[in-house]
């Protein structure tokens, strides 16, 4: 598209988080119905009303990009950018009145994670970045990258029931192998992880708007986050994620969780 850059796609995509905000503010701890969606997991007419309003707002801006979100069909996939949404992020987190939960945008270039949004509205932190545009946490600057080794590293997952049998055993490799785990957090996770106060974000049974838009914050940030066997992650490639601060350490959790 003529004209169209990451900056500009940067500040768009602030505008989008700006428009979720305070739709979810105005839901949030009211008590809203719970509706449980085909797949067993839970969507609010939250989650509803912020895709409506971020679709709207692409469709209007950039009526040739295509958008692949949550809760609504996919629309011109095929297009150079893709805009993936996740409205809510953490939807168990927001029905309970936990403040971790987030809304991820992320944007594809022929495929391939360029630019991401992990805005947690709650909380008034917002990382954006990319491969090509350094990731910032509410415009400033991050944490300078500190290698550490895998028995030292902090490793998080949402929950420990989202392994299948197959993966739990893995996935207990190498928190054995790590010097502290903790559980819950959603999409907080990865800003955390890109801020540098958390090592590894292991995590299974995703779809992509799950990790499309962490992938390009946490690449911006100098991490990395592939599938478990190390393989670049675009639409519908995985369900099984792993993201670390740095490289080194991203291919020693790579080597437990695909032996």
């Amino acid at each position: 598209m003529s004209g169209f850059t990451l900056e500009a796609a940067a500040d768009f995509a602030a505008e989008l988080a700006d428009a979720a905000r305070p739709i979810i503010r105005d839901y949030f701890r009211t008590g809203v119905v719970v509706d449980i969606k085909a797949d067993d997991s839970p969507v609010t007419i939250a989650d509803r009303s912020v895709e409506k309003a971020l679709r709207a707002l692409i469709e209007d801006r950039f009526p040739d990009h295509g958008i692949a979100g949550e809760e609504f069909g996919p629309k011109n996939l095929e297009a150079e950018y893709v805009w993936s949404l996740d409205p809510i992020d953490g939807t168990k987190a927001f029905i309970t009145g936990r403040p971790t939960f987030g809304t991820l945008i992320g944007l594809l270039r022929r495929g391939e994670p360029v630019l991401g949004v992990i805005d947690c509205p709650i909380l008034d932190e917002r990382w954006i970045g990319g491969p090509e545009v350094a990731t910032t946490l509410n415009g400033g600057g991050l944490m300078k990258p500190v290698h550490k080794p895998l028995d030292k590293a902090i490793l998080t997952a949402t929950s420990p029931d989202m392994f299948s049998a197959v993966e739990a055993p893995r996935f207990a490799a190498l928190k054995e192998a790590c010097g502290l785990t903790l559980f819950s957090g959603d999409c907080h996770n990865f800003g955390l992880l890109a801020l540098g106060t958390i090592d590894l974000v292991v995590e299974a049974s995703l779809s992509d708007y799950d990790y499309l838009a962490p992938a390009a914050v946490v690449t911006g940030a100098g991490g990395l986050l592939t599938d478990w066997t190390g393989a670049p992650v675009t639409l519908g490639s995985t369900s099984r994620i792993v993201a670390a601060r740095d490289p080194a350490l991203h291919a020693a959790a790579v080597a437990i969780l695909s032996a």
